[in-house]
């Protein structure tokens, strides 16, 4: 037989010591329940900001889009009154109206795209043709056929390039 001693028993946990343990886990838990909630506040707040400056950047853009083709327009006009003697005139009034709309579309963030001799980076380029060259490495763009557009760093259009396809094959 076994007597068990009262110094081999487990003394009762008083109500009161298990009642604060209790409320120091539920303090706890709710202390990370609102740090969790404080956190998720600061992202989200960052999250607007970020995206309000995005719609602030890139609120122009679609304007912005629906410009360019005017703006092609008239560089084909300057090519094309270039080459007529007679000319001289109306092509000096297209080359100043369209470097004044470039610095105006500049200043609010365009960027030309036009990347001749680059190699060729389907994000910002489109490919229209291959074409074979024995001097331009393979993946060289060899000619811009339409310059692209960037506005900040969203391409806007990409620019419409030839690619080298490498040396002809014999």
């Amino acid at each position: 037989m076994t007597d068990a001693t009262p110094s081999d028993a487990v003394p009762p946990v008083p109500p009161e010591v298990t009642r604060v343990q209790e409320l120091e886990a539920e303090v706890a838990r709710l202390r990370d329940a609102l740090l969790r909630s404080q956190a998720d506040q600061q992202n989200q707040q960052r999250r607007f900001q970020r995206d309000r400056e995005d719609l602030r950047k890139y609120a122009t853009a679609s304007f912005i889009e629906d410009l360019l083709p005017s703006l092609d327009a008239l560089s084909l006009g300057l090519v094309a009154a270039n080459g007529q003697s007679e000319g001289k005139a109306v092509a000096e009034g297209f080359r100043m109206a369209i470097q004044q709309l470039r610095q105006t579309l500049q200043t609010h963030g365009l960027a030309e795209l036009n990347p001749a001799h680059e190699v060729f980076n389907p994000a910002q380029h489109e490919a229209v043709a291959q074409q074979p060259s024995d001097t331009v490495p393979e993946g060289t763009i060899i000619q811009v056929a339409r310059v692209g557009w960037a506005l900040h760093e969203r391409v806007l259009r990409p620019a419409s390039v030839i690619v080298s396809s490498g040396p002809a094959s014999a």
